[in-house]
């Protein structure tokens, strides 16, 4: 296993701290110091494996420690937070991710082993640990990027084996969720994609609830079990998130910002903002700025 990491880490030599696209279709990498206001985003459908240090993903109140070699699922859009960790003796940390597609899924499932779908669900995330059958699927992904020719016949052969695999593992029943929700009417994931779409409008659970056939316990029971939080608590995450990013980025002031994304209260935003990000919003974003401004400025260098 520990050849094959080795070899993993050289294909991934390339990288750095931003997410590295590749000419693989969906499998990006990421290599270094990641700046830890880089990892509280809106995290897409994807699994992510952690080759070289450690990660922490902090999923509503669960937090998830993952130390190489070891993957984590996200099956759909949820608001995150996450920091990374070096490896031993300073080896930067590495980690390749993959999208997850729909049709990719959907196409995998009529073959799975009948008794799959036995699996125990929890409405815990959790670090899986990497199969040496799961690293060498990722290498022979990987190792298309020596020979680019190859990827339009391979690479959706290896793609497939990589979801094989994840799907055979303690977090697969999250993928088969996903995958056999979609098709048939309304789910929790339409509910998940009309709350990105619609974060500053009131939210009427009752209203979303009956959009997706379900009733108001079972709706937040499996929101939650989907997402690791509450809709209320998603939603506000989705608000905190894109504040930031007006902050920092567009220049907002703080009250602007707090209106922009639905907040009816300036005192009412300082005080979650705090407690997500740890600081005030002015504070937070004169820090991220300073930061922003750094990294560019060593670039430029």
């Amino acid at each position: 296993m520990k050849d094959v990491l080795n070899e993993i880490v050289r294909l991934t030599s390339h990288a750095d701290t931003t997410p590295t696209s590749t000419n693989l279709p969906g499998v990006l990498i990421i290599k270094g110091e990641v700046p830890q206001h880089q990892l509280a985003a809106i995290y897409e459908p994807m699994i992510g494996l952690v080759v070289q240090g450690g990660k922490t993903i902090s999923i509503g109140e669960q937090v998830v420690h993952l130390k190489a070699p070891s993957y984590f699922v996200i099956p759909t859009e949820m608001p995150a937070t996450g920091r990374v960790h070096q490896g031993a003796g300073g080896l930067p940390y590495v980690s390749v991710g993959l999208s997850l597609k729909q049709s990719s899924l959907l196409d995998l499932l009529k073959d799975l082993p009948k008794d799959l779908s036995e699996t125990k669900v929890s409405d815990e995330f959790s670090a899986c640990p990497a199969t040496e059958e799961f690293l060498e699927a990722w290498l022979r992904m990987l190792r298309l990027l020596n020979t680019p020719e190859h990827i339009p016949a391979l690479a959706p052969l290896y793609e497939r084996e990589i979801l094989y695999r994840a799907l055979l593992g303690p977090q697969g029943w999250r993928l088969m969720q996903v995958c056999r929700s979609y098709g048939k009417g309304p789910s929790i994931h339409h509910a998940i994609r009309w709350i990105r779409k619609n974060y500053t409008e009131p939210m009427a659970i009752k209203r979303m609830a009956e959009r997706s056939g379900l009733s108001i316990t079972t709706f937040h029971r499996q929101f939650k079990q989907t997402t690791g939080l509450s809709p209320i608590q998603f939603q506000k995450q989705l608000r905190l998130l894109e504040a930031r990013k007006q902050l920092v980025f567009s220049g907002a002031s703080v009250s602007d910002a707090a209106f922009e994304v639905g907040y009816e209260s300036v005192s009412q935003f300082n005080r979650e903002y705090s407690r997500f990000f740890g600081a005030s919003p002015a504070k937070d974003a004169s820090q991220l700025k300073r930061i922003e401004n750094d990294r560019f400025s060593g670039n430029a260098a």
